[in-house]
């Protein structure tokens, strides 16, 4: 077979993707991914452009309904897309919106004075993505409909009967060629949807999901807005104000305005949460940056005013915003985000504007309001002691080294591989288990480190009790990463950090404090996929020396089937109550050996989710923390697990 030579490259080698033909190719271009939250994606791209009516003073109520089979409906009282033929196009407006990239009402043309979907492409790739999609139109005369399949149409948009109300009504159905689940999260959608619901005073979300025979509806209008959300962020959470009601002002400047709402709380943790247009900027960016700016100057001027800082003295950030909740939300002509996606906001003239206007009114706000202002200050400064008594105790872990290296753990036995490429630490509770795991290893590449006793709750101390925990500091060494504003994921000894606790109520309490620990002080770990947790066996299946190892209940009952050839004969069963009671072959072959066990890793789909559930869970609120457990018990097959 002969091979043609390719070393020619001219204009025919060049491809040009036409129409959304390029969504369908490149679908993370336009939606992030193709996993769970780019299928979420898909519906926020539509409700936001029921949003922007909203914003615009044309809509009032939306609907958002979760059908069977996964179908969404999306639906609005506005002004509905405008239907007339497009005099460029040649084609019905609305037509358009959901068949050319970059095409919409968001770019001067007199549309939308203020919109989250600046890009135009999120209609277009929602359709390009979809199965089918079906448009109706309600333009206060005649209803308008047009269906789509995987971003085409074989017939143009046409009137299908008459009515007096206005809107527009969009029901789409995932392309499972595109999306490796079309399978929604209610909980997700909720998420997002209270989200709008408290960023736009007044506007009236009503979500129902009848996917199974008990269908689920809420509805969601607040009219205290942001305000409203700082209080949920805390009800939900179980923390308890500090500083009275929430505090709230606005402004605008030009065609920017924005609205922040702010409180503290009895946490050590600080939320803020931004928003441009209605969009979560989560990555942050200008407006995010002149709000902390202003909150650290505005408290530090006021201190030095009342006498309450001495000379040099001066809090930081972090010293100021502990225990703080803040929602900013700015409106803008052009957003400028970084992505599709949009999760960072790049427009330089917030940052001044922010400053500003955080400046004046904080300021005014904490004058007419002292005794607010002086447990502000008196918190802030409690955090500043707890900063400096962190930094005295990682300098003295410094030098217990002569040489600025940390000695090792007494109970880590470690590895001989030093490229973290291929290394992997067990972190193990109770002697016998690390004994068992020590025996069994592969010690070329896997160590293991022992702790004993009961850890510290990380969610109840503030950092300055992290350094130096006897039961805590053996990690931290082991890894190598430090903690905290010292954290470098660069020195990280072991590419895989696994918990391997026993499958008891005791084990996985050990496994949430563990993972409260690095979600707090080391979080780029799970962030970067570093963090695992092992599962060991609960049961060990025998007869006549064939082994087999379950990891259910249901698993079990299915091997005895099998061993026992339907009940004709007896076979062994053992419950394994701790790792304990495994000898090393048997934890090397179930929950060490990398060809046979099973580990899982823990993702970070939405950081805020797991800071709401680590809060809730390792809180000191017993109510909350019960009724958490009592509505997910369902989703847990079995507890031991």
């Amino acid at each position: 077979m002969s091979m043609q030579n390719n070393n020619n490259y001219d204009e025919n080698d060049i491809q040009v993707l036409e129409g959304l033909e390029a969504v369908r190719k490149r679908p993370a271009m336009y939606i992030g991914s193709t996993g769970e939250g780019g299928l979420h994606h898909l519906v926020y791209e539509i409700v936001d452009n029921s949003i922007d009516e909203s914003l615009a003073g044309y809509c009032t109520e939306i609907n958002v309904e979760l059908l069977e089979n996964d179908v969404i409906r999306v639906s609005d009282n506005g002004r509905g897309i405008p239907t007339g033929i497009h005099q460029k196009e040649g084609i019905s407006a609305a037509t358009v919106v959901y068949t050319v990239l970059h095409a919409g009402g968001k770019f001067g043309g007199g549309g939308y004075k203020v919109s989250g979907g600046l890009h135009g492409v999120g209609a277009s790739a929602v359709n390009a993505l979809s199965e089918w999609l079906e448009l109706t139109v309600y333009d206060g005369k005649n209803i308008w409909f047009q269906k789509f399949e995987r971003g085409a149409y074989s017939e143009p948009i046409k009137i299908i009967g008459k009515t007096s109300r206005t809107g527009t009504s969009v029901m789409f159905k995932a392309d499972a060629e595109i999306f490796e689940t079309t399978v929604y999260n209610r909980e997700t959608l909720l998420k997002r949807l209270r989200e709008q619901a408290f960023l736009n005073a007044g506007l009236k979300i009503n979500f129902t999901d009848s996917r199974h025979e008990n269908v689920f509806s809420e509805t969601m209008y607040y009219e205290g807005g942001i305000r409203q959300f700082v209080e949920h962020i805390h009800e939900v959470r179980g923390l308890e104000s500090l500083s009275g009601n929430v505090i709230y002002f606005s402004g605008n400047y030009g065609d920017m305005t924005a609205e922040i709402a702010l409180q503290y709380n009895d946490g050590y943790n600080e939320l803020i949460l931004s928003f441009a247009n209605n969009i979560h900027t989560k990555d942050g960016g200008s407006h995010e940056t002149g709000f902390k700016n202003a909150l650290t100057k505005v408290v530090n001027e006021y201190g030095r005013k009342m006498g309450l800082l001495k000379d040099k003295e001066k809090l930081g950030g972090d010293d100021i915003r502990e225990g703080l909740t803040a929602i900013i939300s700015v409106k803008l002509t052009e957003c400028e985000f970084e992505s599709q996606t949009k999760v960072r906001l790049g427009n330089p003239e917030v940052k001044p504007f922010i400053e500003k206007l955080v400046q004046e009114k904080l300021m005014n706000f904490l004058e007419e309001n002292p005794e607010i202002a002086k447990m502000i200050f008196e918190k802030s400064l409690s955090a500043l002691k707890a900063r400096e008594a962190a930094r005295r105790a990682r300098e003295a872990e410094r030098n217990k080294n002569a040489f600025g290296k940390t000695a090792m753990p007494e109970k880590l036995a470690d590895c001989s591989e030093r490229d973290n490429r291929y290394t992997e630490i067990y972190i193990v509770e109770g002697d016998s288990a690390g004994g068992s795991a020590k025996q069994g290893r592969d010690r070329r590449y896997q160590a293991i480190l022992s702790l004993w006793g009961k850890m510290l709750n990380v969610e109840k101390a503030r950092i300055d009790k992290i350094y130096g925990n006897d039961k805590l500091s053996p990690v931290v060494s082991a890894l190598g990463t430090g903690i905290g504003e010292d954290f470098n994921i660069e020195k990280l000894r072991y590419g895989k950090v696994i918990i391997m606790a026993d499958a008891d109520v005791d084990g996985m309490h050990i496994r949430a404090l563990l993972l409260t620990f690095f979600f707090r002080y080391m979080r780029p770990l799970i962030e970067n996929g570093n963090i695992y947790i092992a599962q060991p066996p609960l049961f060990r299946v025998e007869r006549n020396k064939q082994i087999r190892y379950a990891f259910s209940d249901e698993e079990r009952d299915q091997f005895i089937k099998e061993l026992s050839e339907n009940g004709k004969y007896k076979v062994d069963i053992q419950r394994y109550k701790g790792l304990g009671e495994m000898n090393p072959e048997q934890l090397w072959e179930t929950t060490m050996n990398p060809e046979t066990r099973t580990i899982v890793k823990i993702s970070m789909e939405d950081a805020l989710r797991a800071d709401e559930i680590f809060t809730v869970l390792m809180g000191d609120k017993v109510d909350l923390r019960r009724k958490f457990i009592e509505e997910n018990a369902k989703f847990v097959q079995d507890l031991d697990i």
